[in-house]
């Protein structure tokens, strides 16, 4: 039975919030779970996946007219 991803609503905030919060939300969940981050900030196109490489986690952006999601897999 699959779950709904946990959901971080980060649009409107600049960075380095969105990696911030992302960063604790992540802390707190088990290896292999979803962590879905909506962001408009044009920087979390960068900051957010570069985060994830350094600290080994799985990182897919999607661009949508109203920002960016980026689906992210603890590791």
């Amino acid at each position: 039975m699959a779950t709904e991803p946990e959901t971080i609503d980060a649009r409107g905030l600049k960075c380095p919030l969105p990696v911030l919060k992302m960063e604790k939300r992540l802390g707190a969940l088990p290896p292999g779970a979803v962590l879905v981050v909506l962001a408009t900030d044009p920087m979390a196109k960068i900051d957010i996946p570069l985060h994830c490489r350094q600290q080994g986690h799985d990182c897919i952006v999607h661009s949508a007219a109203d920002g960016l999601r980026f689906e992210i897999t603890r590791r």
